[in-house]
Order: structure tokens, then sequence, then C-alpha cells
């Protein structure tokens, strides 16, 4: 898959050094004598006993194609391996961070050794490379990829800001992905289905109405609304509501403290008022889903 028409900009390469720069700034005791020497870190390609390489359990891509995966093989037998996996040292062995469909195909191969690059980063550096490069590399729907930088928030800490750097995106367009998980759940699951795209999306978070916001993605989905058309429908929605309504809307502030909830609680969450005075109103669609939020609320 071509990478340039994900816009995703950042290479694996660059990636690994922000985390190496990451390593070196901690100054991380060692626990263990790397196998060789300190070049090793430095990227000096080694060749390792292929039994001591382990997947990394935690690697978002769980499917191997059988038949691209013999072809690599075959490849390999011939060629040789052109691009060294990447690894990360652990007491009992390696644990990989890139290039597991160049192992399996290496050990189809029967080979007793693998070049590798070894690295020396925590578990939860790899985690999070892990997640990067599954956003990276694989042709997810925007949902997905929504859901991706959403983890990479909650479980690991990082802002918008560090997210964008790790993914080579705009902030802003960090916050528009982030934004379409404030859809509602039957919304959504078009948009990871293809009947309804990114652009469709972004333009449908203006409407909190649920039954608007419903006939407005099954149209789109039927009639094969176009983006701008659809701009304009909701400019007619939230224009008649102006008519109707005489209350102001949020503050900015405000606002962003909605769509922070928003994607904290992952689900619709809506207000009346204004920053003095108002009610919150949070939406779940199932007991799974209200047990859901109700630990995120209560978490200590």
């Amino acid at each position: 898959m071509n990478n340039s028409n994900r816009g995703l900009g950042r290479g694996l390469e660059s990636l690994l050094k922000t985390y190496d720069e990451e390593v070196e700034k901690s100054n991380r005791p060692e626990k263990h004598e790397p196998i060789s020497n300190l070049d090793i870190r430095r990227g000096e390609v080694q060749k390792i006993d292929i039994n001591k390489i382990y997947a990394n359990p935690n690697q978002p891509r769980k499917v191997f194609d059988k038949e691209s995966l013999n072809e690599l093989a075959e490849s390999i037998r011939i060629h040789g391996l052109i691009q060294p996996i990447i690894v990360n040292e652990m007491p009992d062995g390696y644990t990989i961070i890139a290039g597991e469909r160049r192992y399996r195909a290496c050990k189809l191969c029967g080979l007793k050794e693998i070049d590798a690059i070894v690295k020396n980063y925590t578990s939860k550096q790899v985690a999070e490379i892990a997640i990067i490069e599954n956003l990276q590399r694989e042709d997810l729907n925007p949902v997905e990829v929504a859901k991706g930088i959403k983890k990479l928030m909650d479980e690991y800490g990082l802002t918008q800001e560090k997210v964008s750097e790790r993914l080579g995106k705009s902030r802003s367009a960090i916050a528009n992905t982030l934004r379409i998980l404030s859809l509602y759940p039957e919304v959504l699951e078009l948009v990871e289905k293809g009947k309804i795209s990114f652009g469709h999306a972004k333009v449908l978070c203006a409407v909190t109405d649920y039954a608007q916001q419903l006939i407005l993605a099954k149209k789109i989905a039927k009639d094969k609304l176009t983006v701008r058309n659809l701009e304009k429908e909701v400019e007619d929605i939230l224009g008649n509501k102006k008519k109707k309504k005489v209350t102001k809307l949020p503050s900015d502030e405000l606002q962003e403290f909605i769509y922070e909830l928003q994607r904290k609680l992952g689900t619709k969450v809506s207000v009346i008022g204004n920053s003095k005075k108002g009610r919150i109103y949070i939406d779940y669609y199932s007991q799974d889903d209200l047990d859901r939020i109700y630990d995120i609320v209560l978490k200590r």
C-alpha cells in the first residue's frame, strides 16, 4: 500500500529515531548487558538466532496472508533478506518491533539466523510503536484511525501535540479525526463500512440531534450525497434551529470542555446552558456502555 496516499508522512526510521532520543534523554539504567556491544544500539545489523526472537503479543496486525507470505519466503530464499527486522532486547531473547512478516517468511525458509537491528526500548514504548506503525501502514477506515489515536492518548498519556509529532500530521488533523468519535454508534458504523466518507463524518459532527444526524447519514449512504450538498443541508438545519431558539450557543471554552468529555467518554455529550449554569447530558446505548462510562467516571 502506498503510504503517501494516507498522508501520514513519517517513516518508521524517523519514528524510531524519536524513541531512541527519548531513551537517551531518560538515561534509563540497564538491567542486563546487551548480547554484543554498544554498537548494537546505534543501529548496526546483527545476525541473531531466529529461535530467540518472539512476536510482539500487542502487535495490532494479527492476520498474515499465506499466499503473500509464501511468495516473500521464496524471494528471501533466492535473494536473501534485503531489509533487516527491528527487535527489542529482552532478558530471555528479543521481541519484534517491526518486521514480523519478514520474520515469519524467514522461518518458512528454514533460516537459523536473521538480520536484525536491536533496540532497547521500554515495554510502553514498544506498545506505542506497534500502534503507530499500524496507523501508518494498515489500510484502516477513519473510525479505526480515530480509535487508535484515542488509545494512544488514553493508555499512553500522549497529548494531541505528541500524537501529531508521532504520526507526522497536524494537530488540527488529529483533532478532526478524534471528533468523529462523537457521532452516534449507528452513524459510526456507516463510516466503518465505507458508506460515509471522513469528509461527510466531519460535517455530521455539527448535528447533535440524534434523529437528524441518523437521517442525514442514511441519506448520504443511499443518495450518494456530496460533502458540499451535505454542508448546505446542515447549514439549513442549524439555521432553522437558531431562528427557533433565543438562547445563545455555549462559549468556545464550554464547547471545548464538552468535546473533551466526548473524547474521554467515547460517547455523545450535550449541554444546555452556559458557563455559569446549565445541564450536561451523557448518552449511553446499552448496559455495557453504561458500565464502561461508570468505570471511566469513577476511575481513581
